[in-house]
C-alpha cells in the first residue's frame, strides 16, 4: 500500500467532502433567470416531435440532474434539465438545444454551473495527486537507480502491463533470475571498521531485503536462483519463504557447509513448473561451496510437432563458486564445477532420463577470461546474456559488461545462466576436464615465466633423461601450488591427469606428448548442432530444447561495463534471461 503524508491525505479528505457531499443541482423556477444543470427528463420522443406535444408538469418538481440536455422553451428561456425541467417551470418547449443568444435563458451563469465546474477541476486535481502518490519514490520502494531499469530497451526484455518479464515475441517463454544478494553478514556498513556489518542493524537488513523481494515479485520469473542467502536468521528465511509462497512459488533453501551463515535459495514458479527431484550437492572443499539440483517438469506442455506435445523436463542447477583470492585456487573452482557436471551425467543415468536442456544459474566468481568459462563452453554450454547480446568469446567482448563490484572496488561480469541444449555435441567430461586442468598448469608455468622448451626442462626435473616421470610430474604441481594443498588436486584427480597425458601408455610423457598438452586450445571443443542429415534420420529422435529470446541486467548502467554509485540492493547486478521451447532432432544416446 501507498504511504500517504499529512498533506496527501488532507487534500484527499477535501475532494471526496466537495465531490459526495456537495449538493446536486437542481432546476429553479423560470423567473430566476438560471442556467439549468442537465437531467434525464428529455426523451428521444421529445427530441423527433421537435417541440413539447403535451403540457403535462411532472410529479416531483425541481428536476435533479447531471447531464447536459438543453432545451428552449417558448418563453426563450434554456433549460439544461430537459423537458421535465421546462414542464416545471410551466412552459413548453419550443425547439431543443439552446436558445438564440439574447434570451432569457442566457442572461446569468447561476450557481449550479459554477458548482459543475468545480467538481470537475477538483475531480481532475483529485486524479493528479493519486497519480503524485504513484510516482512516489516510497511507494515503489526500490532504489532510484533502479526506477529506469524497467523500463523496455532495445536488446533486453521487456514487461507486460502486469509487470512479469517477457519476451517481445508473443509465445510460451520460460523466465529464469540469478541474484548474488549479498548476505548482511557480508556487506560492510564502514569501509573504515570492517567489522560493521549490516547484521548488526535488523532494520537495514530487513527494508534491504525486502526490496529485493518486491523486485523479484515483480519480474515474477518461473526460476529463480539466490546465492548468498541469509539461512541462518529465521526471520529473514520466513519473510523470504512467506513472500514467495504466497506469489505460487515453491522454495528450497540449502546452508553452505561448516556453518558458515549463508546459502542457497531456489523458488520455482508452481505455474510453470512441477519439481520431480530435488538433489543437494555438497563440495566438502575448502570454500564450504554447495549447489542445488532441481529435476522440474513443465506444467503447460510444448509442442514437438503437429501430432504431439510433451511435458518438457529440465535440469536446473544453482551454485555460487569459490571467489578466487589468487590463482592457486582457480584449480580448486574448477574442481567444482566438474563435480557438478559429475553429478548431472550420473543423476541422469541412474534415472535412464532422456536427454533435456540443462540450465546453470549463479555466482560463478570469474569472468569470461577464465578457466571455468572455457571448460563450460568446451561442454556446450552458452551464456545466455552473451547469445541475447551477440558478445562472442574473443577478447574485445570480455568486458562489454559487468555484475559485480568486490569489496576492493574491482568490477567484473561473474553472474552467468548457462544453457546446454541436448543437441550440443561436446567432449567426454573427463577429457575436457582434464584440458581445462592442463590450461591452468600451463597459465602457472607461464606465470614464472617458462616458456614451452623451459616448462619441458621443469616437468623433467632429471636432465638426464629425455622424457617426464611420474614422480616428476606429482614434485613440478606441487612447486606451483596445485597439489599439496586443501584445495588443489587430489590424488586421483593427479592420476586422471596423467592417463590423460600419456598418450601411447608407456608410463613417460614424452616431447610430443608434452607439446599435446601444451598447444591443447579451447578453440577445439564441439558446440555444433548434431547433423539433421536424413542418412541419419533413423538414429534421430526429436525432443524439445530452449532458445534464448533475450536476457537482461539490472540495473541497466552495467551492461555498458559502468557501476552505478546509487545502487544498493547487493554488491551483485540481478540477470534475467527469458527462453523460448524450440524443437530440435538429436542422435540417440544411450541413458
Amino acid at each position: 500500500m501507498p504511504c500517504f503524508t499529512a498533506i496527501q491525505l488532507n487534500i484527499l479528505t477535501v475532494l471526496l467532502f466537495f465531490c459526495f457531499w456537495a449538493p446536486i443541482a437542481r432546476s429553479l423556477p423560470d423567473n430566476s433567470g438560471s442556467i439549468r444543470l442537465p437531467s434525464d427528463g428529455f426523451t428521444n420522443a421529445d427530441e423527433n416531435e421537435g417541440v413539447s406535444a403535451r403540457f403535462n408538469k411532472p410529479s416531483s418538481c425541481p428536476v435533479n440532474c447531471f447531464r447536459t440536455e438543453p432545451v428552449c422553451g417558448v418563453n426563450g428561456v434554456t433549460y439544461w434539465c430537459g423537458r421535465a425541467d421546462a414542464l416545471c417551470a410551466g412552459t413548453r418547449v419550443a425547439k431543443v438545444g439552446f436558445c438564440e443568444v439574447g434570451s432569457g435563458g442566457s442572461a446569468s451563469f447561476p450557481g449550479q454551473a459554477l458548482l459543475l465546474v468545480h467538481i470537475v477541476w477538483l475531480v481532475l486535481l483529485g486524479f493528479s495527486v493519486l497519480a503524485g502518490f504513484y510516482n512516489d519514490p516510497e511507494f515503489a520502494n526500490v532504489d532510484s537507480s533502479e526506477n529506469e531499469s524497467i523500463l523496455p530497451f532495445k536488446g533486453t526484455i521487456l514487461r507486460t502491463k502486469s509487470g512479469n518479464i517477457s519476451s517481445p515475441v508473443e509465445e510460451p517463454c520460460v523466465s529464469c533470475t540469478t541474484f548474488n544478494i549479498l548476505a548482511p553478514i557480508y556487506k560492510r556498513l564502514d569501509q573504515q571498521n570492517q567489522s560493521v556489518r549490516e547484521s548488526d542493524f535488523r532494520a537495514f537488513w530487513l527494508a534491504r531485503n525486502e526490496r529485493i523481494v518486491d523486485w523479484l515479485l515483480y519480474e515474477s520469473s518461473s526460476i529463480i536462483c539466490l546465492q548468498e542467502f541469509w539461512v541462518g536468521n529465521e526471520e529473514l528465511v520466513h519473510m523470504f519463504e512467506e513472500r514467495l509462497s504466497a506469489a505460487g512459488y515453491k522454495t528450497f533453501k540449502l546452508a553452505r557447509t561448516n556453518n558458515r551463515g549463508d546459502g542457497l535459495l531456489t523458488a520455482i514458479h508452481q505455474d510453470y513448473f512441477k519439481v520431480l527431484n530435488y538433489r543437494e550437492l555438497l563440495f566438502n572443499d575448502c570454500g564450504d561451496r554447495v549447489a542445488q539440483l532441481l529435476h522440474v517438469k513443465s506444467v503447460v506442455p510444448f509442442s514437438i510437432n503437429q501430432n504431439n506435445c510433451v511435458e518438457q523436463e529440465i535440469l536446473i542447477v544453482n551454485t555460487h563458486l569459490l571467489f578466487p583470492h589468487d590463482s592457486s585456487l582457480s584449480i580448486a573452482r574448477l574442481h567444482q564445477v566438474y563435480q557438478i557436471l559429475l553429478y548431472l551425467e550420473t543423476y541422469q543415468q541412474e534415472n535412464k532420463l532422456t536427454q533435456m536442456p540443462v540450465i546453470l544459474c549463479g555466482d560463478w566468481n570469474g569472468s569470461k577470461r577464465g578457466h571455468v568459462y572455457k571448460f563450460l563452453r568446451s561442454q556446450g554450454f552458452v551464456s545466455s546474456y552473451d547469445i541475447a547480446h551477440e558478445c562472442s568469446d574473443r577478447e574485445a567482448d570480455a568486458d562489454k559488461w559487468i555484475s559485480h563490484r568486490n569489496h576492493r572496488g574491482n568490477i567484473c561480469g561473474v553472474d552467468f545462466i548457462w544453457l546446454r541444449n541436448p543437441n550440443k555435441s561436446r567432449k567426454p567430461l573427463k577429457i575436457s576436464w582434464a584440458e581445462a586442468a592442463f590450461g591452468i598448469i600451463k597459465f602457472q608455468l607461464q606465470k614464472a615465466s617458462l616458456a614451452e622448451n623451459d616448462a619441458f626442462a621443469f616437468l623433467r626435473a632429471d636432465n638426464s633423461v629425455d622424457h617426464i616421470t611420474y614422480s616428476a610430474f606429482c614434485d613440478a604441481l606441487r612447486q606451483v601450488n596445485l597439489t599439496g594443498l586443501s584445495y588443489g588436486l587430489s590424488f586421483q584427480d593427479t592420476k586422471d591427469l596423467w592417463v590423460q597425458a600419456d598418450f601411447d601408455g608407456n608410463g613417460v610423457l614424452d616431447y610430443e606428448e608434452f607439446k599435446r598438452i601444451w598447444n591443447s586450445t579451447w578453440s577445439d571443443h564441439m558446440d555444433e548442432d548434431c547433423s539433421s542429415d536424413d542418412s541419419n534420420e533413423g538414429n534421430e529422435e526429436e525432443t524439445v530444447g530452449f532458445t534464448v529470446k533475450n536476457a537482461a541486467l539490472f540495473p541497466r548502467e552495467v551492461e555498458k561495463g559502468i557501476w552505478p554509485e546509487n545502487y544498493s540492493l547487493s554488491d551483485h547486478a540481478r540477470l534475467t534471461a527469458v527462453f523460448s521451447p524450440v524443437r530440435l532432432r538429436c542422435p540417440r544416446r544411450s541413458p
